[in-house]
């Protein structure tokens, strides 16, 4: 974690001329929700349970602890949520649509991209995979985020935006400051944005376009707040002090994506998943 004096000199930078120090460092960190919410706690342990989850996306809960990142977010299943690029798998997916019984889900996935065949497998995996289960993804609603078609729900409507392991794409593309201000668009006021991402080395400067999967925390808390939110709380439910952050094919040489193939493979399978930051953020 950071020292006082490289946390100092991060609050200096972003502060900028500013002689009033940065909210979002005096931030605590917390562990979980407090007070814990039993009944959502009890609903989420059921749909963990549940046969929509597939095997593979079972083995990764204890990297991802679904559970207590949902409930540090605040989550409960009448609300209206937004999961923004799920990813071809659905992760959360197979727990937030069966979670939201009461309430309702947007998907907010890429806009189609003919041409490129990653968008392509990944949009067709995807729908796939809510064809495959109607009885639990019907109430689902695919929306978009991307370049053309930045409308990922109602305006003002949600009461909660989660996204996992995104910041860095959006970086990597140019246009994190617009899906930002999409997501103060479509939130109520008041409402809660939840992001978790890699998190980066704070004693080296930031690439804008994260080209390693890593995203320093504070740049990412200035990055969000610059778009209309306020942080809340941080927690440490998804660190891994074992992520050195330093690897041949950045994050994506850590499993479960192990890029390098065989190479080293025992090595990362031992450091595990990434270390990652989860942030908690109200809409100004």
């Amino acid at each position: 974690m950071q020292t006082r004096t490289l946390g100092v000199l991060c609050l200096l930078l972003l502060a900028a001329c500013s002689s009033t120090p940065d909210k979002s460092t005096q931030v605590a960190r917390v562990t979980q929700v407090k007070p814990r919410d039993t009944a959502t706690a009890a609903a989420i342990e059921r749909v963990l349970a549940g046969d929509q989850r597939s095997a593979e996306n079972r083995a990764r809960d204890a990297f991802r602890h679904p559970e207590d990142t949902l409930l540090f977010f605040g989550i409960k299943p009448a609300m209206t949520v937004v999961e923004v690029w799920p990813g071809a798998d659905g992760w959360y997916t197979e727990i937030l649509a069966p979670l939201l019984s009461g309430g309702k889900l947007y998907a907010a996935v890429p806009p189609a991209a003919p041409g490129n065949e990653f968008i392509t497998d990944s949009l067709k995996q995807f729908d796939v995979k809510l064809a495959a289960r109607p009885d639990v993804y019907r109430g689902v609603t695919v929306t978009h985020l991307g370049p053309g078609d930045f409308n990922i729900a109602p305006p003002g409507s949600a009461d909660l935006i989660v996204t996992f392991r995104n910041l860095h794409n959006w970086m990597s593309l140019g246009f994190a400051p617009q899906a930002l201000a999409e997501m103060s668009r479509a939130l109520k006021p008041g409402g809660i944005l939840g992001v978790e991402d890699n998190r980066g080395n704070p004693a080296k400067p930031q690439d804008p376009r994260a080209a390693s999967g890593y995203v320093n925390e504070e740049y990412a808390i200035h990055l969000i707040e610059g778009a209309g939110f306020e942080l809340l709380e941080r927690s440490e439910i998804n660190a891994n002090p074992n992520d050195t952050k330093d690897y041949e094919q950045g994050v994506w040489s850590l499993p479960p994506t192990y890029r390098l193939g065989s190479k080293d493979r025992a090595k990362y399978e031992a450091i595990g998943e990434s270390d990652r930051f989860t942030l908690k953020f109200r809409k100004k």
